[in-house]
Formats: structure tokens, sequence, C-alpha cells
């Protein structure tokens, strides 16, 4: 039985060919409206998070819901206004504040949907992917790449919590989730060293271990982009003379597969930027959508026109073809992750300058 739209039409010949093609689950194209548009029909809508809130209702998650009460995981997910209360930033992207208190473990499990972390603050979690145990510090990026077996362990007698971002609309809207617990698997304690993906690959910028000429994985096979680095690529950039980033007060840099210069992951692309007091980007909108998360600084965030404040914590969902401009009153640094990948490999990536 037909479970769709049904066009009705006043000519009893016509009409019936429309039941008849209801019939046969069909729609014809020349009564269908809305389906090509002059620009993106974008459900999701701009919005902010702010990070105040998300860290007082963090807290009190802790407090009152174990970590292995459904889930394994203390997570707080962001769901966008436009989205039907779908558990959403964006339609594309999964965004989250996880909540891991002094003593705790969130246990091994692993899906197709990639993850990566961002620590906004606190240090002392490490999270192990496939065994190899991740120090995670204010300002470092985690990557969790699709199908590896991940885990969080706080040591510490502090509570931590850090921004989550994974693909998981754009696998489910391609059927392609599957999920497989740990069942107790573990790995082993971390010790103060550097873990085996930065041994490897996280030496310096053009040191690769010799031998490294097979392909590589589609993502990026160092999972741990720590603060110190990406700190001092945006200092340089800044400090030198004649350069774009000096002249605008503007640096950003791209988290890179040091073996191909590729996104670390085939789904999302990782930026960090560094705007200096009193530099107000130009408006730009892009298709695709992105998530902003908030590290340092204060300054004002104008989407679509409405312009919101921002502070550290702060998390912003910025759909596809949302205008978008960035003001800072003090250093402000913003992480921010997006499906630029996807976008680009189909063609489909477009920018032009935004409304203001």
């Amino acid at each position: 039985m037909a479970t769709h739209r049904f066009h009705a039409a006043d000519d009893a010949a016509l009409n019936a060919l429309y039941e008849d093609i209801a019939d046969k689950d069909l729609q014809p194209l020349w009564e269908l409206s809305g389906l090509l548009t002059p620009t993106p029909n974008v459900r999701a809508v701009p919005h902010r998070w702010l990070g105040k809130e998300l860290r007082e209702l963090g807290e009190r998650a802790g407090e009152l819901v174990p970590v292995d009460r459904g889930g394994d995981r203390r997570v707080l997910s962001l769901s966008n206004p436009g989205l039907g209360g779908a558990p959403y930033a964006t339609a594309t992207l999964w965004g989250a504040v996880q909540y891991l208190g002094p003593g705790e473990t969130a246990p091994a499990h692993r899906h197709t949907p990639a993850a990566l972390r961002f620590v906004l603050d606190g240090e002392g979690v490490w999270t192990a992917v496939d065994g190899d145990p991740l120090h995670m510090s204010a300002g470092d990026l985690i990557l969790t790449p699709s199908w590896t077996w991940h885990e969080h362990h706080n040591p510490g007698d502090l509570p931590m919590t850090w921004f989550d971002a994974l693909d998981l609309p754009l696998v489910e809207a391609l059927d392609a989730v599957f999920f497989e617990p740990g069942d107790g698997r573990a790995a082993p304690s971390a010790n103060a060293g550097l873990s085996a993906s930065e041994r490897r690959f996280g030496g310096g910028p053009g040191l690769l271990p010799g031998g490294t000429s097979a392909p590589a994985p589609a993502h990026s096979p160092l999972l741990r982009y720590r603060w110190a680095d990406t700190d001092r690529a945006l200092t340089g950039r800044l400090g030198e003379p004649g350069s774009e980033a000096a002249r605008t007060g503007h640096a950003h840099v791209r988290f890179a597969d040091p073996t191909s210069g590729r996104d670390v992951m085939p789904t999302m692309r990782c930026e960090m930027h560094r705007y200096l007091p009193g530099h107000t980007a130009p408006a730009e909108r892009r298709t695709g959508s992105a998530l902003i998360a908030v590290f340092r600084g204060a300054g004002a965030v104008e989407l679509d026109g409405v312009v919101e404040s921002l502070a550290p914590g702060d998390l912003i969902a910025v759909p596809s073809w949302t205008s978008v401009r960035i003001r800072a009153d003090e250093p402000l640094q913003l992480f921010s992750v997006s499906d630029a990948p996807v976008l680009e490999a189909l063609g489909l990536y477009r920018t032009e300058a935004g409304a203001g």
C-alpha cells in the first residue's frame, strides 16, 4: 500500500493515472516542487551553546549519572533547534561535551563514525586508541578514527570535560553505522611518555620514520596534535613580516596527515584560528557545515546578521551557507571542525562573500 503523497486531479483519467502512480510507489515529477532550490535548503539553524552552562550541566551529570549508565559515556550532545529534536549539531556533524570524573574509566568500544576530541581545559585524562595511550591536555586534538577501539581514563583527582565531534549524522545518512562494545578489553596503563603514534609521526615538520612508503590509511597516523606545536605554528605565522596573517591579525592552521598533507580524517577538517584584538574577519559563507569551539579569549560571532558574544567553552553550530563573521575583543582562539573534505571530494564545495 502506498504511503506517500497522492496527487489528486479533477480530470477523471488523470486522477486515475495519479492513483496508479501512487499505488506503484512512484511520484510524478511534474507535480513536485522544492527539490531543486536556488540556494541550499538547510534545516539546521545557526546556534550557540554557552560554555558556562555546558560545564555546569556536565558537573551535575557527573554527580547524578554513573558513567556506565547506558552507552558507557557521559555525554551531552548538541541538539540543533532546527533538526526536530535529533541529537545532531548540524545535518552532518555530531557535537558534544564529555565529562569524566576523578578515577573514572569510559570503557572501550568502536564504531564506524569517526570521532575526535579537542580539550578545552584541564589535563590528566588519557585516551587509548587501538591500545595506544594518548595523554590529553588543554589545546590538544585527539583522533579516534573510524572503527578503532577507544577508551578514556581519568586517573587523577580532578574531573575533565572536552569537546567531541563525530561524523555520525553523515554516516547514518549513508546507512553505514556499525558499533561494537569492548566487552571488557582494556589498554595497558599509560606512562608519562609519548604515544606510539607521536614517537613515529610527531617528530616535527618534514620528519617521518624511514621506510614510510606503504599506502597510507584514510586517516592521519598521528593521533595526538599537541597544543605546544599548534601554538608555535600560529605564533610563527603572525610574526612573519609582510605575511597576510601579520597584516590582518588573523592566523589559522589546518591539522594534516604528516605523511600526505591530507585532512586528518576523510570526512572532517580540523583547523585552529587565532585572531588578534581589534580584528574583524570578512563575512563569508560556505557549503557544508562546521562546529566552532572557543578555546581562549573573547569576542563575537555574527551568524546571518545575528551577533553572539564568545567566551571560553562556547560551542557554535554553523550550518551550510550561513554567513559568518568573527570579531576579536582580546586574543581569540577558535578550534573548528567541518565536513569540507566530503564537499571537496564530491565537487560541491563553494564559498562566497557573506552578507554584511
